[in-house]
């Protein structure tokens, strides 16, 4: 199955019995098949772009520079994942790295101007994008207030922890 092929729906399958017993697959599921989506329409636009670099091309286009611990800090994910990203934007020559002058140490990230026009070209998709995602919010009956939720769910006490009480060892 290429990466174009939809993935077989599964609407009876494991995760989907198994409920609230399997939320990290069914999120993993969702992201991958909304990913799926939008890498679709990447392509078919005949640009290179993967929506995994979205939320850091976005910021970077709408803030300027930022440092990797910037960008991961407003986009709510690891040090880590942000590298990835600047790693594969850095390939694609979307992105540029410059030393910060307070701070030699830091080096700060920037579109390139083929980022730039990516960004500015891939903007109706964007608007498009956000506007269906605001849509099926709606017809989910407020998913994102659900996540929200959960998100803060998870903030009180983690799912490691969690999972020691429940071993009783926490």
């Amino acid at each position: 199955m290429s990466d174009a092929d939809p993935a077989p729906e599964e609407t009876d399958g494991y995760t989907t019995r198994a409920g609230g017993a399997a939320i990290g697959a069914r999120l993993r599921r969702l992201s991958e098949r909304i990913d799926r989506d939008a890498n679709r329409l990447y392509a078919e636009t005949g640009t290179a772009f993967e929506q995994r670099w979205f939320g850091v091309v976005n910021l970077l286009n709408l803030q300027g520079a930022m440092s990797v611990g910037e960008l991961a800090a407003q986009l709510g994910v690891s040090h880590a994942t942000v590298s990835q990203v600047r790693n594969a934007l850095a390939k694609a020559g979307l992105v540029n790295w410059e030393g910060d002058r307070s701070n030699p140490r830091l080096r700060r990230l920037s579109l390139s101007p083929e980022g730039r026009a990516t960004a500015q070209r891939l903007e109706p998709l964007w608007r498009a994008l956000s506007e269906t995602a605001i849509a099926l919010n709606e017809e989910a009956e407020d998913a994102v207030g659900a996540l929200d939720r959960l998100d803060r769910a998870v903030q009180r006490l983690s799912l490691y922890d969690r999972v020691k009480q429940k071993l009783g060892e926490g």
